[in-house]
Parts: C-alpha cells; structure tokens; sequence
C-alpha cells in the first residue's frame, strides 16, 4: 500500500471541508450516471440515498448564501464534513483499503474546515457573502466533479 494509492481520498476532504454535502453529491452523481468508485459503497447504491445526497448537496449550495448560515466550524457542520468525508473517502480509496481512505479524508477535512472559513472569512469582508459563496461554490463544485471523475470509471455491465 503506497500513500499516493489514497490521493482522491486526500482531495475529496478539502472538498468536504467547504461544502460538506458536495462530495456525496459528486459521488451520487456519478453512480447515477454509471461509473464506479473502487471502494464498496453500499449506501449510495440505495435510490433514496443517491438522490436524497444530490438533493441535499444542492440545497447546502443554496442554504450557504443566507445571512443566517452557521459557520462550517459549529458542531454540527463538523460533523456533516466527517460524515460526507468519511464516506466518500472510503468509496474513492482501493478496494479493500475503505477504513484507511474514510480515516485519511476525516484527518483532513477537519482542520482543513478551519483553514476554507478563515479563507472564506476575508472573502466576505472583501466581496461580500454571495458573491465569495458563489465562487467558493463553484471552485468547490468543479473540484468535487473533478476529483470524482477521476477517481471513478464506467462501469461495465
């Protein structure tokens, strides 16, 4: 086992330390349209859970924007991100090596929650709430796709 056999697993945390829906959303999102991740992911092969992830990933990028939204750090977003991440970290590690991959993208996501608000803080005392929201959403959208893309193949049934 090489620590580079874990890079998506890594990747999709900074993902999940902005928008903790997204990378469940991403890996949904690419079940949907056929493609596999390497580690067994039982929960999003569930209809209800595939599209109730799309939804929520969707909502958290609208719910983001209001003036209301707590910050990524209260216990309840950490708790989303180590969810979100230790699960799609768990299905974007090797086969086999699932526990490893959700333990590495945990490890990451957290403090790395703290680092993205700090980043996003100055954002908004410099652009504005929205308009830092919308750009954070999209670098982190693309990044959620990207990583999944590339983590994932087609599957070949």
């Amino acid at each position: 086992m090489k620590i580079t056999d874990f890079v998506y697993s890594a990747l999709i945390s900074l993902v999940a330390s902005c928008r903790s829906m997204t990378p469940m959303a991403a890996i949904a999102a690419a079940r949907i349209t056929g493609r596999d991740t390497s580690g067994r992911l039982l929960l999003l092969d569930r209809p209800l859970f595939k599209y109730g992830a799309l939804a929520m990933g969707v909502g958290e990028l609208f719910g983001d924007k209001m003036k209301s939204a707590p910050d990524r750090t209260v216990f309840l977003g950490l708790s989303a991100r180590v969810a979100s991440a230790g699960i799609a970290g768990a299905a974007l590690a090797p086969s086999g090596k699932e526990k490893a991959g959700a333990a590495i993208a945990v490890s990451a996501a957290v403090p790395l929650a703290y680092v993205t608000l700090a980043a996003r803080k100055k954002a908004i005392a410099e652009i504005g709430q929205t308009r830092s929201g919308l750009i954070e959403d999209t670098l982190i959208v693309a990044m959620g796709a990207a990583v999944v893309f590339l983590a994932t193949r087609p599957n070949r049934l």
